[in-house]
This record gives structure tokens, sequence and C-alpha cells, in this order.
């Protein structure tokens, strides 16, 4: 049996079948390196997934889980001599100074003299302001109140319960018990450093405001007006008891009227100046007293809770970086696929052209 023979190939069809082979060879060669590199750019991408939200979940988390509170510290805006830990009664003397006997003049006495009586004709507008803690509100609302009045004052407004909605106090028998509460007093001017001492009897004082505001000015000039409405009002009267014609008459009673209405006014202004002058405003805000903190080292116990608690917190942040990532990864899933179709069309358009 004879074997045959394969006719001889031309070199033109030798070197047209290598480069489709080599071509072949080359394009396997190519779709598996872009297969690698696509698994390593997938592994890449879930590994960045999950740095990304290991690192904004916890935040996320804290985030949508934090709560609002409300840490209220002495009221008193634009007031000013604030002192922490408690008021200081002791009156503050202007600094002197230090003279002997022999060389004080009669000059300086004079002078001093009427320094001291000036000071005393100013009118002063004072206001305190102080932060207590108590174990009972109710009780130190009872005994603010009855401390003002005792010394010549009222009570103008309290509060059982710091928080927004709280029921205005109405006595300590019927009202529930509050972690804080407020009461603002009206006591005399010269009274108002004795009722601030008196809180210390209450509970502890933690801070202290007291302002001070000379209204002198603003009194005197109010004076003169009311002095010369007054007297403008007198002659318009004697004109109006005159006029001698209806005109005159409408004309005087039309300046009355304005004159008096002008004069209400101004009254209205000096006794309600004249009233924060006389009486001094105290707002007292009541705090329950926190319980003492004792003291307890750490120990293995608190460590593995504390771990347990890092833990399950970091996976949560996880889990919440996860679900704000996904609707990312999907729409970029969506892209991919969509770049990928239409690159693998283009590889078969060509390949069928070569074919």
């Amino acid at each position: 049996m004879t074997t045959p023979t394969l006719p001889p190939l031309p070199d033109e069809r030798m070197d047209a079948i290598e480069t489709a082979v080599f071509g072949r060879i080359a394009d396997e060669r190519e779709r598996t390196r872009r297969r690698r590199r696509g698994m390593w750019t997938g592994v890449g991408a879930a590994a960045a997934v999950v740095v990304i939200a290991a690192v904004i979940g916890p935040s996320l988390a804290s985030t949508s889980g934090a709560s609002d509170s409300a840490i209220a510290g002495a009221s008193g805006e634009g007031l000013t001599n604030q002192y922490s830990g408690g008021y200081e009664s002791a009156p503050i003397a202007p600094l002197v100074p230090a003279q002997d006997a022999a060389g004080s003049s009669s000059s300086d006495a004079a002078s001093g003299d009427a320094a001291a009586r000036d000071a005393a004709t100013r009118d002063i507008v004072a206001t305190g302001s102080s932060t207590v803690e108590v174990d009972d509100i109710a009780r130190a609302i009872d005994e603010v109140g009855a401390a003002a009045t005792g010394a010549g004052g009222y009570v103008e407004s309290s509060q059982l319960g710091g928080t927004i909605g709280a029921v205005p106090y109405e006595g300590s028998a019927s009202t529930p018990a509050a972690s804080s509460g407020s009461i603002t007093v009206r006591v005399p001017a010269a009274a108002l450093t004795s009722t601030m001492d008196g809180l210390r009897q209450v509970g502890e004082v933690t801070a202290t405001t007291v302002s001070r505001s000379d209204v002198t000015e603003q009194t005197v000039d109010l004076r003169a007006r009311v002095a010369a409405g007054e007297a403008s009002v007198a002659r318009l009267t004697e004109l109006l008891a005159q006029a001698g014609s209806v005109s005159d008459l409408i004309t005087a009673e039309s300046a009355l009227a304005e004159r008096q209405a002008q004069l209400d006014a101004d009254r209205q202004v000096l006794q309600s100046v004249a009233s924060q002058v006389a009486m001094s405003s105290l707002s007292v805000r009541l705090v329950e007293r926190s319980p003492a903190v004792v003291a307890d080292p750490a120990g293995f116990g608190d460590g593995l809770g504390a771990g347990w608690h890092g833990l399950v917190t970091t996976v949560n942040g996880i889990v919440i970086g996860l679900g704000f990532l996904l609707p990312w990864i999907a729409v970029a899933a969506v892209i991919l696929a969509v770049t990928w179709s239409v690159r693998r069309a283009r590889r078969l358009r060509r390949r069928a052209r070569e074919d």
C-alpha cells in the first residue's frame, strides 16, 4: 500500500496559513490576558468597596443614630461679671492710694463725699442670674419664692421642667418630679445681693451673673419731658377755656389731645424705668443635683465588652456602607456591561471580516 503524497503548496499559501495561525494564537493570548485583567479588576473593586464601606459606614451610622441633647448653661445674655463656682457677695471697693492721716487734705475728703453723693443719686438697673444644683426642684422653687417675698419682692414667673412643652409650676404638691426648673423674682434693688447670697442655703450655686446699667440720663430726659408736657397741657387747658370761636376751640382741643397722649406715653415709660430701678430682676435656674461618680477600674470583662462593642459597631458600619454603595455599584455594573457588550460586538465583527 502506497502512502499518498500531498501536493506541494506555493510559498504564498504557506505564508497566509502561518499568518492566520499566528494571528489566532495572538488573539487567544489577548483574550486570556483580558480575562485575567478583568478578574483582578473585579477583585480590586470589591476590596475597594469593602474599604470604603468600613471607612464611611461608622460615620453614617453615627449620623443616622445620633440624638440631639441640649446642655443648658446659666442664662443671662448680655450680662457681665460672671463668676464660676458661686456669687461673691462682698462689695468691691474702689482702689484708693493710701495716705497718711497727716497728709490727707480736706479737698480730697470733699471730692470723695461729692462722688459718693453722685453715685447714690444715680439710677441703676441691676439684673442677676444664677444656676443652682438642688435635690428637690419643686421645694427649691418654693424656697426661692418665699425668700423673694420675705425681702419685699414677688415672684414674676416660675416653671417646673426645663424642656419644651414643660408645664408651668403651680405648686409642689400637684406637680411631678422634674430634672430642672426656673423661677424669676423681683426684689428691691438694695436686697438683690442678700437674696443671691441666700441661694446658697437652697443648693449649690454653680454659676452667677450680675449686670448693672446706668439709666440716669434716660430718667432725667423723661422727667424733663413729663414736666414740659404737663406745663404744655396746662397752658392748652387755659387756652381752651378762653377760646372765643368754634375754630379756636377745635384747634385747642386737637392740640390738647395730642399733648395729653404724648404726656401719658412719657409717664408710662418713666414709670417702667423707675420700676426697673427700684425692683431688680433675679432669674434662677434650678438643676437636679448629679449623683457622685464612683471610680470603677476597668478589667478584663470591660475590655472584652469594649472589643465586642467595637466589632459590632464596625460590622454595622460596613453593612451600612455597603447599603450606601449598592446603588452606585449597580450603576457601575450596568455601565461596564454595556461597554463590554459593545466591545465584544466589535471583536466579533472584526473576526467575521478577517475570516
